[in-house]
């Protein structure tokens, strides 16, 4: 099934596989191997079934193992760490045939009463994302590039597809953890010193997602405008770290992301240069 025929409300559903165990779709995208986004996503929704409301996820953290297939649905196995009057800790485990392709452990807060306090606020004078060109994916995720250079990106995303149910509740974390991993890797590239067209950058680097990490700092409704601003904190051994934060239509800081990517120039078998056939970077 391609992504362009889910809602988000189905590719969130899980059915449940024994206990603790759920198995989630796994649809086709436009580059083959299922989206990082995804599959975090829908490990944070196993995490949810297993931990009684009202808390709430507050913070993940997962590491990608290996690419997921589109062939075969995906299996998570929670494991129930902890169960705190406060905090609740779970690890999760996504697996297909070939064996893992994700670790997250995600912590849930219950409510609690405290200060509010922001220090961080969106940049000024931004264009309206209905005047920006969509290159999203079908009909589950919108989004509008402001812009792309040195090392930081700004983009308005937006799940278009129903979530159904409350939408700034459970469901809603899994839409801002499945946009979440529609930037970060862009801010890495923009920060190279080898800059391609945006078609060719398969041809010239080798990317993934190595790791992923949601702070949820307020409730939001993914269906609705997000900006992010994801800066790149530098490149070293193939590696991008960039550090991004979530903002409301209203400038409310929503959330803040911390991935490292994979950006690895292809070389040439024969001599070792690089895929532009120049000096390797």
């Amino acid at each position: 099934m391609k992504i362009s025929e889910l809602s988000a409300g189905e590719l969130f559903t899980l059915e449940p596989h024994g206990p603790d165990t759920y198995v989630g779709l796994a649809p086709r995208y436009p580059w083959g191997r299922l989206f990082g986004g995804q599959v975090v996503a829908q490990a944070l929704r196993a995490a949810q079934l297993t931990v009684d409301e009202p808390a709430v996820c507050h913070s993940l953290h997962s590491y990608f193992i290996r690419g997921g297939t589109p062939d075969e649905p995906v299996r998570f196995e929670v494991d129930r760490i902890r169960n705190g009057r406060t905090f609740t800790t779970r690890r999760v485990v996504a697996r297909q045939s070939n064996g893992a392709i994700l670790n997250l452990s995600a912590s849930f807060q219950s409510p609690e009463e405290a200060v509010d306090v922001t220090t961080m606020s969106p940049p000024a004078d931004l264009p309206d994302p209905e005047s920006l060109a969509d290159f999203g994916w079908g009909r589950m995720l919108d989004r509008r590039l402001i812009s792309s250079e040195a090392g930081r990106v700004l983009m308005w995303l937006r799940l278009t597809s129903d979530l159904g149910g409350d939408p700034t509740g459970r469901l809603a974390a899994c839409g801002l953890a499945f946009i979440s991993d529609a930037v970060p890797t862009g801010a890495a590239r923009s920060a190279h010193p080898l800059q391609v067209p945006r078609e060719r950058t398969s041809e010239v680097f080798m990317g993934a997602s190595l790791d992923h990490s949601v702070y949820f700092q307020r409730p939001a409704n993914p269906g609705e405008w997000l900006l992010a601003d994801v800066m790149s904190h530098g490149l070293v051994g193939a590696r991008g770290l960039t550090v991004g934060t979530l903002f409301d239509a209203a400038g409310c800081h929503v959330a803040s992301i911390v991935q490292e990517v994979l950006l690895r120039e292809r070389r040439r078998p024969a001599d070792g240069e690089g895929a532009l056939g120049g000096k390797t970077v």
